[in-house]
């Protein structure tokens, strides 16, 4: 074994965005950092999720969005072209190849280390690289695991011997397939359902309870909705009792209604777990493959140099959360280093509070859905004075002039004690931009009386806001 020891402020395991970000973080505070990643620089979201699922989806949203207006609709003569689909999503994905993001570690001082980390002891991590050697890193104030998460696999009986794709084989997807059942249905399930049936491929989801069930009802309608419009078969209420792969390569779904449902692949897409089972949490006295609880500062209590940001929290798991849990422990282990009050720190910047109930979330299904906050059942779960304001935005002037046949709804949720709203959830073609309008009233808890004097552009989507104003009433 060759062993050689190297000596950094922050060890940070994991190269993903949360991981650079953690890392670029605290070098801009004056602290050395190192990376170690045994996959690619830039992690899930650059290569299987976020930027390759988007890629795939837009072709299909741009003829669709097409279609629904007179003068275009007429120039929409077929489908997407898959095969140029895929190309660009290759050329989204940089064909896989992590070139350039460890070209942007090079620039920002931040050397990588490649291979398995392990905590060993205390501070220490040991790298197995790919040829067999292991190294030393020491820190000298914190570790930072940024590992994220992987596709869960649930126990079903021949699943896992039926060679399943999970939401990796799905957005890295070569050949699309002539069929294909889906198992799950929130966001993986309903995007890559979305796409596969533009891809002319046959859909079934078995989706046990609905389509997107974490958000407002409505939203599950309007998806389903398109979905069906778009030919993929839904399977609600019913779960999976077995799958086999048959000698002929086909995979039979058997369900416990009785039915079966035969395709060429089958897509997990029922939930994430952590990876942390091979990382040595034993030696520092906690449970391999466990999500890791942390404080606001995404420190591990009973740690004072153990720190785990991103999905490995399961705080919130989502590329831009992870990114602004990484921006306040990257501070946050900064000042500590540093020896700064935390308490005096301008804005709370060394501490992560928004992944409590204001989380942002785009689904790029068709139509789009997005929210922010509480929807109305959590609410009332957290004791609130509910008051729930609805608007159709087919209703709207921008909706009309948008499309032919907009479809759309728009919830807020509003705290009638405190005059705020804390939640939004909305659902149609474009909404995804009327996300960050909603975050900033709910975070900056601006009262509904300062929102009247925030005048909507017109004809906009963005005229919601005035209209649930007028239904709430002054």
């Amino acid at each position: 074994m060759d062993t050689n020891a190297n000596e950094y402020d922050v060890i940070v395991i994991g190269a993903g965005a949360v991981g650079e970000n953690v890392a670029d973080r605290v070098v801009k505070a004056g602290l050395t950092a190192v990376v170690v990643e045994h996959e690619l620089v830039g992690g899930e979201c650059s290569y299987w999720a976020c930027m390759p699922s988007k890629t795939l989806l837009r072709g299909a949203a741009a003829l669709r969005a097409a279609r629904d207006v007179a003068g275009a609709s007429e120039a929409v003569t077929s489908g997407i072209d898959v095969a140029a689909t895929l190309r660009r999503r290759n050329e989204i994905v940089h064909d896989w190849k992590d070139d350039s993001q460890v070209r942007w570690l090079d620039s920002a001082g931040i050397p990588l280390v490649r291979g398995h980390a392990r905590l060993r002891a205390e501070r220490e991590v040991a790298v197995l690289a790919s040829d067999g050697t292991e190294s030393l890193l020491t820190a000298r104030h914190a570790v930072a695991v940024c590992t994220g998460s992987a596709a869960f696999v649930p126990d079903v009986p021949g699943l896992a011997d039926a060679a399943p794709w999970t939401s990796r084989e799905a957005t890295s997807v070569k050949d699309v397939p002539s069929s294909i059942a889906i198992l799950g249905a929130g966001v993986v399930g309903a995007e890559m359902a979305t796409f596969f049936a533009s891809a002319q491929s046959e859909v079934t989801m078995i989706a046990r309870s609905g389509i997107l069930g974490a958000m407002e009802p409505f939203v599950g309608e309007h998806v389903a909705a398109s979905l069906t419009l778009l030919g993929v078969d839904i399977r609600t209420g019913v779960g999976v009792e077995k799958v086999d792969r048959g000698e002929d390569g086909r995979v039979v779904v058997s369900l416990d209604d009785g039915n079966e449902v035969r395709a060429d692949e089958v897509l997990v897409a029922t939930g994430r777990t952590p990876q942390t089972t091979d990382i040595g949490l034993e030696t520092v006295g906690l449970e391999p493959g466990s999500w890791l609880e942390v404080d606001d500062t995404l420190r591990v209590p009973s740690t004072d140099w153990l720190y785990a940001v991103g999905d490995v929290n399961h705080r919130a798991l989502l590329t831009h959360m992870g990114k602004y849990q990484a921006r306040a422990a990257g501070d946050a282990i900064a000042a500590r280093a540093l020896g700064e009050d935390l308490d005096a720190a301008p804005w709370g910047r060394h501490v992560a509070t928004a992944d409590h109930s204001a989380v942002p979330q785009v689904v790029f299904t068709d139509p789009e859905a997005g929210s922010v906050g509480h929807t109305e059942q959590s609410a009332r779960r957290a004791g609130l004075a509910v008051r729930v304001l609805d608007y159709n935005l087919a209703s709207l002037g921008g909706a009309a002039t948008y499309a032919d046949s907009y479809r759309g709804h728009a919830r807020a949720i509003v705290d009638e004690e405190r005059g705020v709203i804390v939640g939004a959830t909305f659902v149609g073609p474009d909404t995804a931009e009327l996300v960050h309008s909603a975050t900033t009233a709910i975070v900056g808890e601006v009262p509904i009386e300062r929102l009247w004097h925030a005048v909507p552009s017109y004809p906009t989507l963005s005229e919601v806001w005035l209209r649930w104003l007028e239904e709430y009433g002054r």
